[in-house]
């Protein structure tokens, strides 16, 4: 069963899955207890309350989980996935330089523009040739 399953997702699928239970469990990370520090998320936070964010968090993962099984048609899943961590990255940018609150958070931005442009490498990806046959 686990052969079929890994055939059955492949390489980009696996990425989804991963990465999209990695970015649902952040979401509900920060419903069940938000930052206690905001200042790195203060700009968005006057878009949208932290609970909305944490459902954009969830839901961007469960696209990715749910376009892991859709191997025809899974760039929705990299779409969301990058797509959810770019408010956040520009959020981060701009609490260092212009908003000038957050010393550090040059740092955070890079964090999250790595892990947006994670799915935007990996969506390029073919998979290799006899893979996803049973």
């Amino acid at each position: 069963m686990r052969r079929r399953l890994v055939c059955r997702i492949g390489r980009r699928g696996a990425s989804l899955l991963l990465l999209g239970s990695l970015v649902g469990l952040y979401g509900a990370g920060h419903l069940a207890d938000p930052l206690p520090d905001t200042r790195g998320v203060r700009l968005i936070l006057a878009l949208a309350p932290m609970a909305l964010w944490s459902s954009t968090w969830i839901a961007a993962g469960l696209i990715a989980v749910a376009c892991a099984l859709r191997r025809d048609n899974d760039w929705p899943g990299f779409a969301a996935l990058t797509a959810v961590t770019m408010p956040w990255t520009v959020s981060f940018l701009a609490s260092w330089i212009p908003l000038n609150d957050n010393p550090r958070g040059w740092i955070t931005a890079i964090v999250f523009a790595a892990f947006a442009a994670l799915p935007v490498v990996l969506v390029g990806w073919d998979e290799p040739p006899g893979r996803g046959t049973l």
